[in-house]
């Protein structure tokens, strides 16, 4: 029981994040808007909440701390992505091309200001916020271990994204309108939607919640941050395409992809696979392997959004 609840957790880690980031991207997407620059705004976000961390970590620990980590990730990561927003909806720019560039600039970026600060690349951090047990919560049987127990408050902050993504997209007129976007803008646009505001609103939310899947990736995993996010960012992307731009199924692409990742990650911690002797490097491939099986056998049957990639244009029709 033991090794399922190492497990779980595990995933945990790994899950959240991805599903925060192709959540974002997903909203991004509905709205007309391919957001490639999420490996950057991610990088960007996690440097910034990282560097408060760092900064504040001798005055300042545990929940509230990261909170406010927090919100300074989703805050950078909404003014990264504005960049790609106004060249993707205002210069009509390829989308493609100009998230590539936002990805190439976040690591240079994060690597510069870090040796210029403390003369090194890497931030280092105290990690504080594991929460051993839950009040209360974390007693119950088998739910206890399982969800309450050596956890962090990222992870119910990606619940609740999960659930407040899906009423939003189906559920308000927010959503009906992002949607309607993302599929005919032309039409949108004759009932009075102004698909300009919309396709921002909908690059902006990925920004915010890129930035924060940077920061509640790099917080379970690790104790600095090297100006990377082991392609993440990219990796959200192939959940994105998986989950075919639905919550739900972005949700529980992620749990697939997240548990991949975590055997990878903590194999040496599993009594079964580590009685095999397989080679490491064999258990680091097969997340990326599986990615590109996935992609393969449903990329065919892809549901995204008619008008994503297409710059829309209010004087054609």
């Amino acid at each position: 029981m033991n090794v399922i609840y190492f497990i779980f957790q595990q995933t945990m880690y790994f899950m959240i994040p991805l599903m925060i980031v192709a959540l974002g991207a997903m909203f991004s997407e509905r709205s007309g808007i391919i957001n490639i620059a999420l490996e950057g705004i991610m990088i960007m976000g996690a440097f910034t909440g990282i560097l408060f961390i760092h900064f504040t970590g001798s005055s300042m620990s545990g929940q509230l701390q990261l909170i406010i980590a927090v919100l300074i990730s989703m805050a950078t990561g909404m003014v990264f992505s504005l960049f790609h927003a106004y060249a993707s909806i205002n210069m009509k720019s390829n989308q493609v091309i100009s998230g590539t560039a936002l990805n190439m600039f976040a690591p240079a970026f994060a690597i510069f200001i870090a040796r210029v600060i403390q003369n090194v690349q890497q931030v280092q951090f105290n990690n504080t916020f594991r929460i051993a047990s839950v009040p209360v919560l974390g007693k119950v049987p088998f739910f206890g271990p399982l969800l309450f127990q050596n956890a962090y408050i990222t992870t119910y902050i990606g619940i609740a994204i999960f659930l407040l993504s899906a009423i939003v997209l189906y559920k308000t007129r927010f959503g009906l309108r992002l949607r309607s976007c993302g599929e005919h803008p032309q039409a949108a646009d004759s009932a009075g939607i102004n698909v300009y505001h919309m396709q921002y609103a909908g690059v902006l939310i990925s920004g915010a919640l890129g930035g924060l899947g940077g920061l509640v990736f790099v917080v379970p995993t690790s104790t600095n941050f090297n100006a990377d996010v082991a392609g993440y960012g990219f990796l959200a992307l192939a959940v994105l395409i998986f989950g075919q731009w639905k919550p739900v199924n972005i949700m529980l692409a992620s749990l697939f992809f997240g548990l991949m990742k975590a055997i990878a990650s903590a194999y040496s911690g599993i009594p079964f696979l580590n009685a095999i002797g397989i080679p490491s490097y064999f258990y680091k491939m097969v997340p990326y392997i599986i990615t590109l099986i996935v992609l393969i056998f449903t990329s065919r049957n892809s549901q995204a959004p008619k008008a994503e990639g297409i710059p829309y244009d209010k004087g054609q029709r």
